[in-house]
């Protein structure tokens, strides 16, 4: 007897492993509390993972494939893959397991050891899951001292040929539209795009069992497991993807900078958690896109916006992944050593733009990336706190947070911890770019204009204090060069009391 085991997050609607039913044939998938009890994750990503799974085991078995599969319940306390996989090779004589390559290094590492164990040989199989295989990632990144996304971009778009005029040349006569897709809170004001409501929570009887599962199984974990609001089948998520395209699309690049009360999700797709579980497949999402712009049912800045999200970072960052790892995950550049700061889990600071954040994350299990970059990673990055403690942070608080999309999205693009190895410079901003992109700002208790005294937005004197102290790190960059130069203008008595301000606010928020 063959096993095809299929890990939670490989949820392919086309799965290469199992083309058909066969006699010799069982598909199997475990829930496991130690894994789910890794990190705290957020309990709506739990929801999700194990809704989606025991959707798309019953979808097997309507087409008639023989299926095993192991629920939180069956043993809530310490049962863990490898036992549940010894006792169904002992039970259906199995002598092989197949499964695709797991999209986490760990997991994939480990194998060898649990075949050992086990006395089962566990064979790996290449996965669909992303457009760019490891194998070519790494052929194209050989012997470069950087990376840049762009370049890695433009060259699937010419290969791929993805959003291109008759003469292979970008459409529009531009690869990058990003221009065009910053636009301000004020302008967000005076516009007044219709923004979609928040979709309610799922109201299915899987997710609901599920959810009552993950509450009484992982109390420590936060957010509120039954507010899950994404869907949680391969029919939801082809609708969710329609739904974008067809109500958000359009108004996506323009407002995509945009940070607004109230509105965690915006213009935003939120396909993230459904191509991370591989309900949707990346270049259907991405022909949607290029269809409603052939169509005329979008703007180009706006596809290619959406389009470079998922065939630029999304394929870049998983290539960055299995390229760097598993030393990534140690990298600290900036020797950053500061303990996460105290309302990192419950979002209680008078920092306004801060605190909805969190608070979005604790009741969505989401932020937008504006907010994650250059709201929270922005605070992190520049309150010199350690890269663990942030990584575990997001890779625990978010919906769509796997190991391969967090670990170089913090550690290289958030935290600079890798030096600058494929961001060309720390993604560090003062006030101004708060009150300028959001409207946080209008009741927060600081002030951003004011540079001193205490009602002064911490932000202000962070920043500085940033590059006061990697100086010498950055004089010679060309992209933040400029900011050192001006620290260094500033009298002594200016920089010895943005120091004291800054030293006295991280204090603060132990």
């Amino acid at each position: 007897m063959r096993l095809v085991w299929i890990l939670g997050d490989q949820l392919l609607p086309a799965h290469p492993l199992l083309p058909s039913p066969s006699p010799d044939l069982l598909v199997g998938m475990i829930e496991s509390t130690p894994r789910g009890s890794h990190l705290r994750y957020h309990r709506q990503k739990l929801t999700l993972l194990y809704s989606a799974m025991r959707h798309y085991t019953s979808d097997l078995q309507k087409k008639k494939f023989r299926t095993l599969y192991h629920q939180l319940t069956d043993s809530p306390f310490g049962t863990d893959y490898s036992d549940v996989l010894a006792v169904w090779i002992q039970k259906h004589r199995i002598r092989e397991i197949h499964l695709l390559e797991p999209n986490e290094y760990d997991t994939l590492h480990s194998l060898p050891a649990l075949s050992k164990r086990l006395g089962t040989p566990i064979h790996t199989h290449p996965s669909p899951q992303f457009l760019v295989p490891r194998t070519e990632f790494a052929s194209w990144a050989q012997g470069k001292k950087h990376l840049l996304m762009e370049s890695h971009y433009r060259r699937l778009r010419t290969e791929r040929n993805i959003l291109l005029d008759p003469k292979g040349k970008p459409e529009g006569g531009d690869w990058n539209l990003d221009d065009q897709n910053r636009r301000t809170y004020r302008e967000f004001a005076k516009a007044k795009p219709t923004v979609p409501p928040l979709p309610p929570p799922i109201q299915d009887p899987v997710v609901q069992a599920v959810a009552r599962d993950v509450t009484r199984l992982f109390p420590g974990h936060p957010g509120q497991a039954d507010r899950l609001w994404v869907p949680v089948t391969r029919e939801g998520a082809v609708q969710w993807l329609r739904d974008f395209i067809r109500i958000k699309l359009a108004h996506f690049g323009p407002w995509e900078d945009t940070m607004v009360e109230g509105e965690p999700v915006l213009f935003h797709s939120v396909l993230s958690p459904l191509l991370n579980l591989g309900l949707l497949t990346p270049l259907e999402c991405i022909e949607a896109a290029e269809k409603a712009y052939r169509g005329g049912k979008a703007p180009l800045n706006s596809v290619e916006g959406f389009i470079r999200q998922i065939l630029g970072w999304r394929e870049f960052i998983h290539g960055i992944y299995w390229l760097k790892m598993p030393g990534y995950r140690n990298l600290n550049f900036l020797k950053a050593d500061r303990p996460l700061p105290r309302w990192a889990y419950n979002g209680e600071t008078e920092m306004r733009c801060v605190s909805q954040a969190v608070h979005g994350a604790i009741d969505h299990a989401y932020n937008h990336h504006i907010q994650r970059l250059m709201v929270l990673g922005n605070y992190f990055l520049l309150g010199g706190y350690d890269p663990k403690e942030v990584l575990r942070w997001y890779s625990e608080m978010y919906i769509d947070a796997y190991d391969w999309v967090m670990v170089p999205n913090v550690l290289g693009m958030i935290l600079f911890s890798d030096g600058g190895f494929f961001a060309t410079k720390p993604y560090a901003a003062g006030a101004a770019y708060q009150d300028k992109m959001g409207n946080h700002c209008a009741t927060c208790r600081f002030d951003p204009k004011k540079k001193e005294g205490p009602d002064a937005c911490p932000f202000h004197f962070l920043y500085w204090n940033f590059f006061g102290q990697h100086a010498k790190l950055f004089g010679k960059n060309p992209r933040i060069g400029m900011m050192v130069k001006i620290w260094e203008k500033k009298t002594k008595t200016e920089q010895a009391d943005i120091r004291q301000n800054a030293l006295r606010f991280l204090d603060q928020q132990k």
